[in-house]
């Protein structure tokens, strides 16, 4: 009880609390039992499934402890899948940071048209992918493509994106890279809007005149938070690609464009084999959770909020 304060009062104020406190925890609850039902009761279900052997449909399963898992390390489809996803994460992530703060910077740059350029740019990331996958396969088409015939004008000679085990991969990277550069423009503009002009001035003042020094000593830090949102956020996007090779390649030709979450739903609804398939999800998502949580704890260090 604090000193000078009547019993009376302190009563009433711990009443009052306790009130309040009642009606936070109800205003929560809606919420919370909506987060179990939606997000943590299907989590701790995939766990669940994922030592067992049940297939889809089936009313009877066994439990097999972590049989499912050693399967997936001896499992040449899903580490041809699991080397596939990597090199296109590796790919898409850094292209698409690269060329849409080159792009923002091309737009800031410019007075006019700035906002048809940045309608260009963002239409992909409104579009259905599902749609704009068949329009690339019509681009795509080994006999009568724009592209392909692009290609052999330019002598490169008759060029099968999409059935090439050597082009395939490269090509799914330069789509994705397509379809995720407009998202990026567009948060690289809204940083460096946000940017203070007298930071140049004082820049300049300093003897930071070329347009590469103060891109690196003044630009960039201050961009840091986009960018690291941008990083986690284009990971997360090129790790959970499904559309387009579900409607461009189905993993094919061979296992050339398999990715890790085509890999899984192929496995838990084609093969019906939904144990195997949730023991592939419980990995998905330890390598999604442990990707995203190195790079924000090495990147945060790095990161300049002021």
């Amino acid at each position: 009880m604090r000193a000078g304060v009547s019993p009376i009062v302190h009563r009433a104020e711990r009443e009052l609390m306790g009130r309040d406190g009642a009606t936070g925890y109800l205003l929560v609850l809606p919420a919370f039992i909506l987060l179990i039902c939606l997000l943590i009761g299907p989590s701790l279900a995939v766990f669940a499934i994922s030592v067992t052997d049940w297939q889809f449909g089936a009313k009877d399963f066994s439990y097999v402890g972590l049989q499912n898992f050693r399967e997936l390390l001896g499992d040449d489809v899903f580490l041809h899948s699991l080397m596939n996803t990597g090199i296109y994460v590796v790919v898409v992530v850094p292209s698409v940071l690269c060329l849409g703060l080159f792009i923002a910077l091309v737009i800031e740059s410019r007075k006019e048209f700035q906002a048809l350029y940045r309608a260009i740019h963002f239409l992909p990331v409104m579009a259905t992918m599902a749609a704009m996958a068949i329009a690339w396969e019509a681009l795509l088409h080994p006999t009568i493509g724009l592209v392909t015939h692009l290609a052999e004008r330019l002598g490169f000679g008759p060029l099968n994106f999409l059935h090439d085990p050597n082009l395939v991969l490269a090509t799914l990277c330069v789509i994705g890279v397509w379809q995720h550069l407009g998202y990026a423009m567009v948060l690289f503009l809204a940083g460096l809007k946000a940017i203070p002009g007298d930071l140049y001035q004082a820049a300049s003042i300093d003897g930071v005149e070329h347009p590469l020094d103060r891109l690196r000593f003044v630009t960039l830090p201050m961009l840091g938070p986009v960018v690291m949102f941008l990083l986690i956020v284009m990971t997360l996007k090129a790790l959970e690609t499904f559309d387009t090779v579900a409607v461009l390649t189905q993993g094919g030709p061979g296992d050339a464009s398999e990715l890790l979450l085509h890999t899984l739903y192929v496995e838990s609804f084609q093969f019906f084999r939904t144990g195997y398939g949730a023991a592939m999800t419980v990995t998905f998502l330890v390598i999604v959770m442990a990707i995203v949580l190195l790079q924000a704890k090495v990147l945060d260090k790095k990161v300049h909020y002021s």
